[in-house]
């Protein structure tokens, strides 16, 4: 494969969105260490369990927008491969199934850790990272995404991670398994935000487009603070105060909830997707040298 074609595929797996699936691995892991409970080879499979849903779930999106009209020459973003016709949309789709069924492969490895129970969990990652847009009722165009991302990329992951090296389930993740739900939502919301008149048009009933725009910075607030007193909840039940750390993000948080407030323009927002989530990859990396300190 060309190095032009390498990087038609790159895009198309969308590495800003990725930190979303390294941050709940990483957050639940350093939980499992801060328990006496850590074991490497799950983490990695879990990992690569996470990104391959990511990326995924990136593909279905870029050819289920395609096909529902979503991706057109007035949307400002990133290039969507189908969309823009650098892949066919019969190879996009192929590459979403082969992807989902590497996901397979490494969630099967992850039996051996956790149990039949993974099965379950396995089924519904990849049943929502294809329904998210595309079958009769996709949960993006229904305003449901916010709920999808939240809840597989922050609660089921954080806490099935630490359930797998562990061994057993505790509700002491929770607390960090919504912040990092809540900031990769906050991915998703910059990303619509963004979309919003494109989305609109095509039918796309997102929350920003369902509730408007103020809602959705309200939202982005809401987000960013829940997720900033997680480590004092933490912090309260006796962790070491290292585990503080996130509270460092304070001041950036506060900055990209000015920035998305003051966007005028689509393409105002594009640096601030990336930097959505780099925050979250900070986040889960400050949390977890707090919690393993």
């Amino acid at each position: 494969m060309s190095a032009g074609r390498w990087q038609i595929w790159l895009g198309a797996a969308r590495p800003r969105t990725l930190p979303a699936a390294v941050a709940p691995v990483l957050v639940g892991s350093a939980l499992a260490w801060h328990d006496g409970g850590f074991n490497a080879p799950a983490a990695a499979l879990c990992l690569a369990f996470a990104l391959l849903i990511q990326i995924g779930t990136n593909f279905a999106n870029d050819y289920y927008d395609f096909v529902h009209g979503a991706d057109t020459a007035q949307r400002v973003g990133p290039t969507r491969a189908v969309a823009a016709g650098l892949v066919a949309p019969r190879v996009m789709h192929r590459a979403m199934l082969l992807v989902f069924g590497l996901a397979v492969v490494a969630g099967l490895g992850l039996l051996a850790h956790g149990g039949p129970w993974l099965l379950a969990v396995g089924v519904a990652s990849i049943a929502c990272g294809i329904g998210y847009t595309g079958g009769p009722f996709p949960l993006g165009y229904l305003g449901l995404g916010d709920i999808f991302v939240f809840l597989f990329f922050g609660l089921v992951a954080v806490m099935t991670t630490y359930a797998v090296e562990t061994g057993r389930w505790s509700r002491a993740p929770l607390p960090a398994a919504a912040a990092v739900g809540f900031l990769a939502a906050n991915i998703l919301l910059v990303n619509n935000y963004r979309d919003v008149e494109t989305d609109a048009v095509a039918g796309k009933r997102t929350l920003v487009v369902r509730f408007g725009r103020g809602a959705a910075r309200v939202q982005h607030g809401l987000c960013l603070l829940a997720a900033l007193a997680a480590p004092v909840a933490y912090w309260a039940r006796g962790y070491s105060a290292w585990c503080l750390l996130p509270l460092m993000l304070a001041p950036l948080a506060w900055s990209q909830a000015r920035r998305l407030a003051a966007a005028r323009a689509p393409a105002e927002l594009i640096a601030l997707l990336g930097e959505t989530g780099k925050f979250l990859a900070l986040y889960a990396v400050l949390f977890a040298i707090g919690v393993m300190g």
